[in-house]
């Protein structure tokens, strides 16, 4: 199991959330800031088994394709995950 830590502009929070949620993701969403002039960010949570994870981030992508100015829309750890338990 990973998990993936993906940090998004709030203005792109939304769409990545429901198409996640849409293919059965689980997604726990913090409201954060940071950047420049301390802008609205989020921060996406989402435990992904293995062989699932590939697919995540392909989609992801699709749902945040480059700006023309090149600047980047997301920033994405991929952590493993030595135990997972719920309570």
């Amino acid at each position: 199991m990973k998990m993936i830590i993906l940090i998004v502009k709030d203005s792109d929070a939304d769409t990545v959330t429901q198409a996640l949620t849409a293919e059965k993701y689980r997604v726990t969403r913090v409201a954060s800031t940071g950047g420049f002039l301390r802008s609205g960010i989020v921060t996406l949570l989402l435990g992904v088994l293995d062989e699932r994870v590939e697919t995540c981030l392909e989609l992801i992508r699709a749902k945040l394709p480059p700006l023309p100015s090149g600047e980047r829309r997301a920033t994405l750890f991929v952590v493993p995950v030595e135990r997972f338990e719920q309570v």
